[in-house]
């Protein structure tokens, strides 16, 4: 389910903003971030020291890196889910001034299984607050967005993993986040339901100015979905590069035209030279490799 979280105001300027000439509140701000566990003998095993990236509002930053980078770490300091040792995390607040809000979606759909579609669409707003008539009508109506109109009734087991993710999504959406976590959501999904979702993701900036932060093995999927692109690296882990994702399309970028676009190639070369530098070897970490 959507793990959501209210988070303290924060003012900064996003790069996505100032391509559109705005100037509205970064979505997220990680400054000096510190965080270390603990291994089996007691010693300390440093996962980052000093990291600091912003994403900006209506922002897409994809977050790549070897296995065991942090990358899931991240995520969960992000989320509240572990507190940062040192550091700042930060979200910024809504247009109105209302406090900024985490939805955090995982690989697994984790639909409950004796609740209806429309049930677990809600599920996300109940863990804050009693679910209103008007919460039902919005989930009926981006369940009908989503292709899923025609199954509000019906139960998990009868769904494919397309339609169980896009559930997922409308559950995430539903909760209205200023900012989404997507970790590794489409990694298990077939490549036609992968570009159905990666658009549907992409859209959220254009109807709701939603930001996204991605982590995924996929260098493709990082490419054509993202503004930017984080690379981690090290240990502790650290931001090797981050590289201002510029392609050519007509009309809005799509997971098709993305792929398509000239300067694809150039990006996915560049990602993944810095990624098989990390391991020593290529290696099956990666997804998207093929291009």
């Amino acid at each position: 389910m959507p793990i959501t979280m209210p988070t303290p105001a924060l003012s900064s300027t996003s790069p996505a903003a100032a391509r559109d000439g705005a100037a509205p509140p970064a979505r997220l701000h990680v400054a000096d971030l510190t965080h270390t566990f603990e291994a089996e003998d007691g010693a300390p095993v440093p996962i980052f020291a000093g990291l600091d990236f912003s994403v900006g509002s209506g922002e897409i930053v994809s977050i790549v890196g070897r296995s065991g980078a942090g990358k899931s770490t991240l995520f969960n300091l992000i989320s509240g889910l572990l507190p940062p040792q040192s550091g700042r995390i930060a979200v910024g607040a809504r247009a109105d001034g209302t406090p900024g809000r985490i939805a955090y979606m995982l690989q697994k759909d984790l639909l409950l299984p004796w609740r209806s579609v429309l049930q677990n669409a809600v599920l996300g707003i109940e863990l804050f607050r009693k679910v209103t008539r008007n919460d039902l009508e919005r989930a009926r109506h981006m369940l009908a967005r989503y292709g899923l109109g025609t199954v509000a009734d019906a139960y998990p087991h009868a769904l494919s993993g397309g339609m169980r993710q896009r559930v997922a999504l409308t559950r995430t959406l539903l909760v209205e986040p200023t900012l989404v976590l997507l970790d590794e959501p489409f990694s298990a999904l077939d490549y036609e339901t992968r570009l159905a979702l990666e658009d549907d993701v992409m859209a959220l900036r254009e109807t709701n100015g939603t930001s996204v932060v991605l982590v995924t093995h996929d260098i493709e999927e990082a490419i054509a979905m993202s503004d930017r692109v984080i690379i981690l690296g090290g240990r502790p882990a650290r931001i090797e590069q981050a590289l201002d994702i510029e392609l050519t399309v007509e009309g809005a970028r799509s997971a098709i035209s993305a792929r398509e676009a000239p300067e694809f190639r150039k990006w996915h070369a560049r990602i993944w030279g810095a990624l098989r530098g990390q391991t020593g070897q290529p290696g099956s970490q990666f997804g998207g490799l093929a291009a």
